[in-house]
């Protein structure tokens, strides 16, 4: 039974937690953002707010609200919430939550909610003890994960649950968060600290849709200001009469020298990015290639990873329109190999502005794809007499064979596609590049 001196520990310990943790949404009308998942209208909130719930797998990139939604779920429903970090948990923990879920409902009749963060990180049996009691509604799954779910999430269990993928946070919904935290007395900063438009600015562009990124920038400018104005505001929730310290986009600067910026070399981030990159570069749009190599650089990603899409790229999208950008691709390959990081940004960055400016063309890409189609699709085609190999006996049987050389441009009219293939044509010059200049 709880007590005053329980209720006081509490405030404590709440009031001692970072801001971005005091400010967590306690109700669906305070979480901000997710409209298309958990907006006004959508299944998700109406089973919510009937407490009708099936079992979640919450998928998205760190800070946009997974484990608020999960905490505003638990503080909505009447069954009962256990909670559980897959970093820490085993399968003895999973198992005693599903044990004591179905005492519960045996005796009460009471569900059980059972929340687990970062559920990407259970290993297949971890996972698959969880299997039965979520196919019998012993528990309410709510799973959360930035990693891909139907890639780090056993099968049966994604089938068993439904997925909620949520977005980086837009703009709007990080200046709504960090305003709210500006002014909320009982959690915030209480107007210990105004904000300017330039600074607040910053905090949304360092952000890049992560609520807790600009909430935790937010506390630590307020720090700093607090400290370099003594005679301020001295805490959070400053009383009335306290003056409020400014905080202008220097200050925002110095709290975060060094911006994160989302990426991830093994998860979703690492093949949007690499898939911008090259999509850039085959569109024809350097300044994008750049910027989305530059995204790469940052994120410490393997410069001979980013060098062999660029290899792959120069074949399939510029091929003999220009046959010099596989020479680059290969070349910035090498040299990436050598010399790696810093300095390998430098020969990665002139390679992938060359690809975005040569022509293109994918006829080189689309002759060998065509021709394996072919090949799948019919039977293997005899190779013709006079193309075969004559160190075998009978050979000389075989029709002759017209040597190129002997002829003007070591050119000469002769079959070389097998019988059934005559006059195919897999490679056809992309017009209007230099490939197709002579057709």
């Amino acid at each position: 039974m709880r007590d005053l001196f329980d209720d006081a520990a509490e405030d404590r310990l709440e009031s001692a937690a970072p801001l971005a943790a005091r400010m967590r949404p306690r109700t669906l009308d305070e979480f901000v953002g997710q409209e298309a998942a958990v907006g006004p209208g959508t299944v998700l909130r109406t089973a919510i707010e009937i407490d009708a719930l099936s079992s979640l797998i919450l998928y998205g990139p760190a800070g946009t609200g997974k484990t608020s939604l999960a905490r505003v779920i638990a503080g909505m429903t009447k069954a009962h919430v256990s909670e559980l970090s897959a970093v820490s948990a085993g399968v003895k923990d999973v198992r005693q939550v599903i044990e004591e879920a179905r005492d519960r409902l045996k005796m009460s009749g009471r569900r059980t909610v059972l929340f687990i963060d970062e559920i990407h990180r259970f290993n297949k049996s971890q996972q698959d003890a969880l299997l039965h009691a979520v196919e019998d509604r012993l528990v309410v799954l709510i799973g959360a994960t930035t990693e891909n779910p139907f890639f780090e999430v056993n099968a049966p269990l994604i089938s068993r649950s439904r997925v909620v993928e949520l977005t980086p946070l837009a703009d709007r919904d990080i200046r709504t968060i960090v305003e709210r935290a500006l002014t909320d007395e009982a959690r915030g900063l209480g107007g210990s600290v105004v904000l300017e438009p330039a600074a607040l600015d910053r905090i949304i562009t360092l952000a890049g849709g992560d609520a807790r990124v600009a909430l935790t920038t937010l506390e630590l400018a307020a720090q700093i200001a607090h400290v370099e104005a003594p005679d301020a505001a001295t805490g959070v929730g400053g009383g009335a009469s306290a003056a409020p310290s400014t905080i202008d986009a220097e200050a925002i600067a110095r709290a975060t020298a060094l911006r994160s910026v989302p990426y991830d070399k093994a998860g979703d981030a690492h093949y949007d990015v690499i898939s911008a990159f090259i999509k850039s570069m085959r569109g024809g749009d350097p300044d994008a290639a750049v910027y989305w190599l530059a995204r790469m650089v940052a994120g410490g990603e393997d410069p001979k990873f980013i060098a062999r899409r660029m290899m792959i790229l120069a074949s399939e999208d510029i091929g003999m329109a220009d046959p010099q950008a596989l020479l680059i691709a290969h070349a910035a390959f090498k040299a990436a190999e050598s010399i790696g990081w810093p300095e390998a940004r430098i020969t990665l960055s002139h390679a992938a502005i060359y690809l975005a400016l040569a022509p293109k063309s994918n006829a080189a890409y689309l002759a060998i794809d065509e021709a394996l189609h072919d090949l799948r699709e019919a039977a293997a085609e005899r190779v013709p007499d006079h193309l075969r190999d004559r160190h075998r006996p009978g050979s000389d049987r075989y029709p002759a064979y017209l040597y190129p050389h002997d002829f003007p441009g070591a050119r000469v009219d002769q079959q070389y596609l097998p019988d059934g293939l005559v006059g195919k044509r897999y490679y056809r010059p992309t017009p209007s590049t230099p490939e197709g200049d002579g057709e």
